[in-house]
């Protein structure tokens, strides 16, 4: 099957996503399933083929290039309007390795202050080894960012929202911010994916995903893309993803790609039960904050007008604080019934997870408090199930602190 490319008709989002990336070059046969290709090498002929197959790019080994890794590649670059997309092993492989592609000794780098724990661990104890400079303040206050800008500066890092507060992030202003000071934006899009926003069209240069969570959706298989305007960007990604060893595996690639085609699904779905659980909490007296865009007391809520189409299609991940009460917290998890706890996201069962024993651990305590991460705070990553049972559900075991 060619390119999915029509002149005489324009097909919406969800329909295309169902044919892209389902073109091998080389293969003339068109299965309706696209076929897993476990092999670690593909074979070429004489010495004039395989000059002329590394010429063209084509499929010699795994680590460089697979067909798997590639129609994957092909739908994330569909879905966030970029040029081109590579896979990884991992989110944190996409993340890591785009940042030793990229910066050299003496750099320097403007980090959200509300930040992924694990982004915050490999900034804090790896990038700083390789002579690379970060300053983390909130990207909130867009004075805060211009302020620590310098003439060295390479990259501004934030996610669209922050995990696992929701502090969301004015994309356009500060890819105009990272442009004038002749540095990158690059974006986390995990917690929002592609079917909410685009950063690419807003300005930003390079979009990671963590294709493990709500694109795959199922919970089995672990990969990351990152997504470039900008081939030559590529290019230096590719190399080093391709030296490092932080492709992503063909099955994981196939996994994924099969569950994307539902991923449009499934995440209006998420996204619309996260908001309706996200207002119930805010409702409840036990509850003492909730942060979800579509919670009017949001203090970025005029922002996330701007964003997104919907509070209702934002993002399918909130937190919320309870009393800091260790035993009641514990009691409220045991009567829960239909989510429990992992430390993931993005899967079709509501999940949740305690930031300061899973994704925050490592944090230093002055830098939680910046981020307003506290001992009763929760994070949820809002499934499939209906939004009235979850309401029910959260509503009862809530009543463990009405002792």
């Amino acid at each position: 099957m060619e390119k999915f490319e029509f002149d005489d008709i324009t097909f919406s989002e969800d329909t295309r996503l169902l044919y892209e990336g389902h073109h091998v070059n080389g293969m003339d046969i068109s299965p309706e399933a696209f076929p897993l290709f476990m092999t670690t090498a593909f074979n070429m002929g004489n010495l004039d083929d395989v000059a002329r197959t590394y010429d063209e790019k084509g499929y010699t080994y795994i680590r460089t290039r697979n067909p798997n890794r590639k129609s994957l590649a092909d739908v994330l670059t569909f879905l966030e309007q970029g040029a081109d997309s590579l896979i990884f092993s991992s989110g944190m492989g996409a993340i890591t390795t785009t940042y030793f592609a990229l910066f050299k000794p003496g750099d320097h780098m403007i980090c959200n202050s509300n930040i992924y724990g694990e982004t915050f661990d490999a900034i804090t104890s790896l990038v700083k080894n390789y002579g690379v400079e970060t300053d983390f303040v909130p990207f909130d206050d867009l004075d805060a960012v211009k302020a620590v800008i310098r003439p060295n500066t390479r990259m501004l890092y934030t996610e669209v929202a922050s995990n696992p507060t929701d502090r969301l992030c004015d994309i356009e202003t500060l890819a105009g911010i990272a442009h004038d000071a002749g540095a990158l934006l690059m974006v986390d899009n995990t917690f929002t994916t592609p079917f909410c926003i685009k950063p690419l069209t807003l300005g930003a240069d390079i979009v990671i995903n963590s294709l493990t969570k709500f694109l795959n959706g199922h919970s089995d298989a672990l990969a990351g893309s990152i997504t470039v305007k900008d081939m030559a960007l590529y290019e230096q990604i590719h190399t080093v993803r391709m030296l490092t060893g932080t492709s992503g595996c063909p099955f994981a690639s196939w996994m994924i790609f099969r569950g994307i085609h539902t991923a449009g699904l499934r995440i209006k779905t998420q996204c619309e039960n996260a908001a309706k659980l996200a207002l119930a909490l805010d409702q409840n007296p036990h509850v003492k904050t909730v942060n979800h865009p579509a919670v009017p007391s949001h203090p970025q809520h005029d922002l996330a007008e701007k964003l997104f189409s919907s509070p209702y299609l934002a993002t399918g991940m909130f937190s919320f604080e309870m009393p800091n009460d260790r035993a009641k917290i514990n009691a409220f998890m045991d009567r829960l019934h239909i989510a429990n706890y992992a430390p993931t996201l993005g899967g079709i069962r509501t999940t949740l997870s305690y930031p300061l024993l899973s994704s925050h651990m490592h944090v230093p305590e002055e830098d939680l408090k910046k981020m307003n991460i506290s001992g009763g705070l929760m994070r949820v990553s809002t499934g499939i199930e209906s939004a009235d049972d979850l309401i029910k559900d959260f509503t009862q075991a809530l009543e463990v602190f009405d002792d």
